[in-house]
């Protein structure tokens, strides 16, 4: 990879092609009403394109283009060397126009081009590239039925998905799930977030330029009230994935019982606690990964570790440390390759973060940050934030913020850390720091969350499932097991 400091990121930005129409059968086409919405980058403000904003019509083709391609086999019955190898190309296009796709992601979201680049489209190329490769190696079963009976067990495509996306991580968030669910044979109508729609579009177009039949991928931009509606009412949509807000997520729960009873997975939302006992011999490496699990991506992530338990008789020494890393992690212009945070998604976003923040001084005291800010005069930033000794019953301490605001909660004892950590609607992830392999266990066993990650924060791979309980959803991404959610068991039993 070239090195990014001798790339020019502003010269790409100036000559990036926006797609802004939806993609509908293997087409760019506008919405049938011309209606459109403005795209906005939030960190200069600036219009970048108006795109067409999808209604139910629009929904109603992009569904009857993907019924068309699974009904016909094109894709659902191909063999499963030829959807690997379509994936395989994918995954390489991906790779291919890697600086095009980091530059649309960075303009629509305010993330660093520099995050964009290294992490988000290699990751979204690595998923496509592992479930291409396991289409041939996930197998059907047979059951021991007894003398002169053959029991099969076959997995099949479920048909027509639909898929609803946030904004945080565009690209990757439409990977995780158009991924398996195309691994597995259907086709799929995927809307992303209307704040973020550009890196979704280009990913629709090049997996045309990989070989993906017409139809197999359609993308829907559009309002949450009128296209993802749409999509989550839909008579003829087999399955519902949704990556988003809790209180949204059970609006999809709600559509599904109003229309065909689809089955609806949901990833909402998270306020995950950070775990850091004193017998945790790396304190720099704790407050490193500290600092990066509530700061990454402007604190825009459903798992951030926004909650820090830390345990009393280091919690001055830590908070040192983290301060230090706040003061080193201000926000700059995403597309300089030596920023270290870049913009909050819009302006009404950072508004609603700075009301916490505001209310949050009020109530308790802010060690680091607390403040808004400009670059270059524009756009939407806010200062990485610490609270020092947050009352469990704050907001600050209960509320999913999304943004880059860390309450620190100290504790005396593992019991006391667990009841604390346990004591949220949330499910999504936890992190704890230990020396001690039996507190691991124990307490790994012990918290109510998806995924755990043992001294160090977020353990995100597509080797494991990831996915929350409780108020965090119930849907697993990743892995194998994603591709339980887009597909269903057929009992198939011969006498003979």
């Amino acid at each position: 990879m070239t090195e990014l400091k001798f790339i020019d990121w502003k010269n790409k930005a100036a000559s990036v092609q926006f797609r802004d129409k939806a993609y509908i059968d293997g087409k760019f086409v506008s919405a049938r009403s011309g209606a459109k919405f403005v795209d906005i980058n939030p960190a200069t403000d600036e219009i970048l394109s108006e795109i067409a904003s999808c209604g139910a019509e629009e929904v109603d083709l992009a569904v009857a283009s993907a019924r068309r391609s699974f009904k016909s086999g094109v894709w659902s019955r191909a063999e499963p060397g030829f959807r690997k190898e379509v994936l395989l190309r994918l995954a390489g296009l991906l790779r291919d126009n890697l600086h095009e796709l980091a530059v649309l992601e960075s303009l629509d979201t305010g993330k660093l081009v520099n995050d964009a680049v290294n992490i988000d489209v290699p990751s979204s190329a690595a998923i496509f590239q592992w479930y291409a490769e396991a289409i041939d190696k996930v197998y059907d079963e047979v059951a021991p039925a007894g003398e002169r009976n053959l029991a099969l067990v076959r997995r099949e495509p479920l048909g027509v998905i639909g898929a609803v996306v946030a904004w945080n991580f565009p690209l990757d968030l439409a990977t995780w799930k158009c991924a398996p669910a195309l691994a597995a044979g259907n086709s799929v109508v995927l809307k992303p977030a209307e704040q973020s729609p550009l890196t979704a579009l280009r990913l629709a177009e090049l997996a045309s330029e990989a070989g993906l039949p017409d139809g197999v991928l359609n993308v829907v931009p559009g309002l949450g009230e009128t296209a993802g509606q749409a999509l989550g009412r839909h008579n003829d949509v087999d399955c519902l994935a949704f990556t988003g807000s809790t209180n949204v997520g059970k609006l999809f729960m709600g559509y599904s019982g109003q229309s065909n009873m689809k089955p609806v997975w949901l990833e909402t939302g998270g306020k995950s606690p950070n775990i850091i006992f004193a017998d945790c011999s790396n304190l720099d490496a704790a407050a490193d990964m500290a600092a990066m699990g509530v700061f990454f991506n402007q604190g825009q992530v459903c798992s951030s570790n926004s909650r820090l338990l830390v345990q009393r008789e280091i919690k001055d020494q830590l908070l040192e440390k983290l301060v230090q890393r706040a003061a080193a992690m201000q926000p700059g212009d995403p597309l300089d390759p030596a920023s270290k945070m870049g913009a909050m998604i819009s302006a009404g976003h950072t508004s609603n973060v700075m009301r916490f923040v505001n209310e949050g001084k009020r109530t308790t005291r802010c060690i680091a940050g607390g403040e808004q800010v400009k670059i270059n005069g524009r756009g939407s930033f806010v200062q990485p934030t610490i609270f020092d000794n947050v009352a469990l019953d704050n907001p600050l301490a209960v509320e999913e913020i999304f943004g880059p605001v860390l309450s620190i909660i100290p504790f005396d004892n593992e019991n006391e850390a667990v009841r604390i950590a346990n004591d949220s609607p949330y499910g999504l992830a936890a992190s704890l720091w230990t020396d001690s392999l039996s507190r691991a266990h124990r307490l790994s066993r012990e918290l109510q969350v998806g995924t755990v990650s043992v001294n160090t924060v977020d353990a995100v791979s597509p080797l494991t499932p990831f996915g929350g309980v409780k108020q965090s959803g119930f849907g697993r991404d990743l892995s194998l097991h994603a591709l339980d959610k887009y597909t269903s068991l057929k009992t198939v039993w011969i006498k003979y």
